[in-house]
């Protein structure tokens, strides 16, 4: 109505980029126009693979990535592995691996510590169904503690457990400041050797167990899940791919030690906020009609210390709530990166090999100097190679 001459190209530009904005706020509705709401029943899961030892409930890895413990916090990581470690599933089933790809021996120290307190805190958690199973922010919460709480020695054991947390809190901190300074000639563990990974880019590849298949046992006698460390081997001159191939080894070594059909992985500061998390997990993989389609299942992300209120602080509710479910009636939710528990024969993309067995000889089977030794050398040698 009040053309300017002189302003066409603007009004030009600025027609097109409403023109275009609008497309594309079309083409974001698309995929929420048909949101799923799914729901779990782990009563009937229980009804259906039973619980405890005998339980036909599948086993499941779960992968905690770290790089940096300055960055890190080491505090943080504890929590989360603590988590990891009470959750509510059957503990021979349950292996918690933590890849730290810095090599640090801050974090090599503060897992030692970590098992240690999980001794304690793990048979806590069970016994009083204790939520969330993560210790800084269990007794960090502003609620009432004794609600639903009926066993006469709780109110001592809680007093006692929060007692040992804040002294487990004073020793990963007096680890953090010991290592603010790197000494000259590097680290050295307690047996006098140097740490391999003083050098952070160039270093063998390390495992240490701390917990399960050790014979480590909580103060009630119980069995508790597998705790392991990994470092990566990492030399110079060679793309390591980050936290991408911080996973790989993990899928690598896991297969190894106890190649579990499920892998869930989660960053160091992303604890498990439902006990519960594993078996409603399972509600979809285990599930006799559709479970073998599976190839993840993504949880949405819930954060601690921000405004509820607001829709747009950084909770990441509009993705998680909305988008996800919408692209959940399509064809599923993307894969965000953390808290998603995969099928791992969907990551190799086929099952497991199986090697042809050897040919029998045609001369004689009852003594082995019947057979010419080469011969049958280079056959092995040929039936491997072509697998």
């Amino acid at each position: 109505t009040n053309p300017v001459d002189s302003a066409f190209g603007l009004w030009l530009t600025s027609v097109i980029c409403e023109i275009w904005f609008g497309f594309s706020w079309i083409l974001d509705q698309f995929p929420k126009w048909c949101p799923v709401n799914r729901e779990t029943y782990v009563d009937r899961l229980i009804a259906r693979y039973g619980d405890g030892e005998d339980s036909g409930l599948a086993p499941v890895d779960f992968f905690v990535s770290t790089v940096d413990p300055l960055k890190e916090p080491p505090l943080i990581t504890a929590n989360t592995v603590l988590s990891i470690l009470a959750v509510d599933y059957p503990v021979e089933k349950i292996s918690c691996y933590v890849s730290d790809d810095g090599a640090a021996m801050l974090t090599f120290e503060s897992l030692a510590e970590t098992a240690e307190f999980a001794r304690r805190w793990v048979p806590f958690c069970k016994k009083f169904s204790i939520e969330p199973r993560t210790p800084e922010f269990y007794f960090s919460q502003k609620i009432d503690y004794l609600k639903d709480k009926i066993h006469p020695s709780f109110v001592k054991e809680r007093r006692a457990m929060k007692r040992d947390y804040e002294e487990f809190k004073v020793r990963i901190n007096a680890l953090v400041a010991k290592a603010q300074k790197t000494p000259e000639e590097g680290w050295v563990m307690q047996d006098g050797t140097p740490w391999p990974g003083n050098n952070s880019r160039d270093h063998p590849g390390m495992i240490q167990v701390f917990l399960g298949e050790t014979g480590a046992r909580d103060y009630d006698g119980n069995e508790l899940p597998r705790l392991v460390y990994v470092s990566r081997e990492k030399r110079p001159g060679y793309q390591h791919h980050k936290k991408a191939g911080a996973m790989n080894a993990l899928v690598r070594v896991s297969a190894v030690l106890t190649n579990a059909p499920y892998i869930l992985n989660l960053d160091c500061d992303h604890y498990v906020n439902n006990s519960k998390a594993v078996r409603e997990a399972m509600c979809f993989m285990m599930d006799p009609s559709v479970g073998r389609d599976v190839c993840y299942v993504q949880f949405p992300q819930r954060f601690d210390g921000i405004d509820r209120s607001d829709r747009y602080a950084n909770r990441n509710v509009v993705f998680f709530d909305v988008n996800m479910k919408g692209l959940d009636g399509i064809q599923g939710p993307v894969y965000v990166g953390t808290g998603c528990c995969f099928y791992r024969q969907a990551l190799y993309g086929y099952g497991p090999p199986s090697l042809p067995a050897l040919p029998k000889s045609s001369a004689c089977s009852f003594c082995c100097c019947c057979c010419p030794k080469k011969k049958v050398e280079k056959t092995e040698k040929e039936i491997l190679r072509r697998v």
